[in-house]
């Protein structure tokens, strides 16, 4: 299996970024357009609270950066991800960063400023000038943080630190997606297989065992001849954190993270409890797996292996667009209408080329609609792929068109719920549509996989990323061999008995880019099982919950998160919906026992 060079893919099958600009001669009027906003910001210096117009004035300014700036950079960032060995577009995208280090530098005076303003004072302004009530909430935002609102000197200083704070990701992201390559994976035949980042796993599904085989083994071996570069900026990234945390007066660098999002710390804690109280349930998937590959001995190269006879299907794109509408019509027209604009109008870059970034996103920031980026091959697990991030793409789009700019982006915590929601819906409805138990099983079998990637896996993934951020507290420095004897231990926990960790997978957290994100990952876990809470409500109820569904999906971030959660019918504040979906998972184990 070739990779084509971008080149070779076909227009329509690539994204069009020119609905964002024309041209990159208009980006780069754009890109100079947004460097004269530093000294309009720099004229309000020391005039927050001078008068309501004041305030309102600055804010709107901030309105017109937030626009500009998601559309330059959207559009340079965009244009690197589908070749990041093209150093004119990486350097476009250099060019975005550094304009935005200099505004966020510019601006460092608006939380002091607004933090500064007597509560007499602020409830006057908002009084005698109405319009400034749509900046109520961002206000609060700013003000709720008091305890960790620093001097204009201190948070001008840690402004420009974020020029520099930014490098261990593109350093981490550099390595694993242009410069590290491996070499070619052999089938049981001593047939050549292309391996990368983006075809490890389609590999490791393959039928094939002896090239499931060899493809992990090369990959991790390769890997492993890097650990040491790869832990070095992971670290950094840990270090940053701290830094930040401590620059701010948190007591730990999970509650300087969950903070931004109004997220109460023991949300992550009871999430890890839970899975761990609840991992009789994923050794019993484990020996299920075990006993349907009729193997002696289960190894971490057959966990993507299909297990069920003819699961892996093959699904052209077109098949799995027109499926993933039909199973969406539920959701009404005005949702579907937007699917297909998504298709026709090429808010997608759908398939793997040389030097693409690998995985899939959808990127909301850059109006005037959603990106989405795939590395589509033709199975069930690109459909579900599909429509997870079809699911990010729509709550983009609904809050940005429903909500003020101020309040238009949703916060973290709630990213995984509708793309999630939206795949509950696909399975429903290919479960409602077949007949045929072997079929039955093998839909069962993938939301079964989808469990594991994103409740067990996830919370495995967000355990360890709290082990690194207590090591680093503590004053530890996470050096490779450290790093691969607890991802080891962790893996042979969340396992179980019956799977052999084999010793390349003490490596695997060297090629997660989201221990990058800043303790991002175990929000797919809490909203998996707040999607599947939602789902679950829309095909009962019908369109009393749809109509709940898209208020939330309109929401932004007009309230905190749990609350936005609640207006869908999902109270977030307990543990329940988390041990409501680990219920589910046992009930489909149930389920898929009495099939096969």
């Amino acid at each position: 299996m070739s990779i084509p060079k971008r080149s070779e893919i076909p227009v329509e099958h690539t994204w069009d970024v020119s609905a964002i600009f024309e041209s990159e001669a208009a980006w780069e009027e754009a890109l100079n357009s947004l460097k004269a906003y530093q000294e309009k910001i720099s004229a309000f210096q020391g005039r927050l609270g001078e008068s309501a117009e004041t305030l309102l004035g600055f804010l709107k300014l901030q309105d017109e950066v937030e626009v500009l700036a998601g559309k330059v950079s959207g559009y340079a960032s965009l244009s690197s991800d589908v070749d990041l060995n093209d150093s004119h577009f990486q350097s476009m995208l250099g060019r975005a960063r550094d304009v935005m280090v200099a505004l966020s530098r510019a601006g460092a005076f608006q939380s002091p400023e607004i933090m500064a303003l007597p509560e007499e004072s602020l409830n006057r302004f908002y009084q005698s000038l109405p319009a400034l009530e749509a900046y109520r909430r961002s206000i609060y935002q700013i003000r709720r943080k008091a305890a960790h609102i620093l001097s204009p000197a201190e948070e001008t200083l840690l402004a420009a630190t974020r020029e520099i704070t930014t490098a261990p990701d593109r350093i981490g992201s550099t390595l694993r997606n242009t410069e590290l390559k491996y070499p070619d994976a052999l089938d049981s035949q001593g047939q050549p297989h292309t391996l990368t980042g983006g075809t490890l796993v389609p590999l490791l599904e393959s039928e094939d065992r002896v090239l499931r085989k060899d493809a992990f083994e090369k990959f991790f071996t390769r890997l492993g001849e890097f650990k040491n570069t790869i832990a070095a900026p992971l670290e950094g990234q840990f270090k940053t954190l701290r830094f930040n945390a401590n620059a701010r007066h948190y007591g730990s660098t999970l509650e300087a993270s969950l903070d931004r999002t109004e997220v109460p710390v023991p949300v992550y804690h009871n999430l890890i409890e839970a899975v761990h109280s609840n991992l009789d349930k994923m050794y019993r998937y484990v020996a299920l797996r075990k006993r349907l590959l009729g193997v002696d001995e289960l190894h971490m190269y057959d966990v993507y292996r299909p297990i069920i006879a003819g699961s892996d299907r093959k699904i052209p794109f077109a098949e799995a667009r027109d499926t993933v509408l039909k199973a969406l019509a539920v959701l009404g027209d005005d949702y579907v209408a937007l699917l297909n604009r998504a298709f026709n109008e090429r808010w997608i870059d759908i398939y793997e080329n040389e030097g693409k970034r690998g995985g899939a996103y959808s990127s909301g920031g850059a109006r005037p609609h959603p990106f989405i980026l795939l590395n589509h091959h033709d199975n069930l697990n690109a459909q579900f792929t599909l429509a997870h991030e079809l699911g990010h793409a729509m709550h983009s789009w609904y809050s940005k068109e429903t909500q003020p700019v101020s309040t238009s982006n949703y916060v973290i915590f709630v990213a995984e719920v509708a793309s999630t929601c939206n795949e509950v819906l696909l399975m429903h409805y290919l479960l409602e549509h077949t007949t045929d138990k072997k079929e039955r099983a093998a839909l069962i079998n993938h939301f079964l996989d989808s469990f594991k990637g994103s409740v067990y896996r996830q919370t495995m993934f967000a355990e360890f990323e709290l082990m690194m951020g207590r090591m680093t507290e503590q004053g530890e420095t996470l050096t490779a061999d450290a790093l691969c004897q607890k991802y080891k231990a962790l893996n042979e926990l969340y396992f179980g008995p019956d799977m052999i960790s084999d010793e390349g997978i003490a490596l695997e957290w060297a090629r997660i880019p989201h221990f990058f994100y800043n303790y991002y990952v175990f929000q797919y876990s809490t909203g998996f099982s707040a999607a599947v809470a939602i789902a679950k409500r829309i095909i009962k109820e019908g369109a009393p919950a749809v109509a709940d569904y898209k208020k939330f999906l309109s929401g932004g971030s007009s309230a905190d998160p749990v609350s936005l959660l609640k207006i869908a019918g999902v109270d977030m504040s307990t543990p329940q919906p988390v041990n409501d979906a680990l219920a589910y998972f046992g009930e489909l184990l149930d389920e898929i026992e009495t099939l096969v």
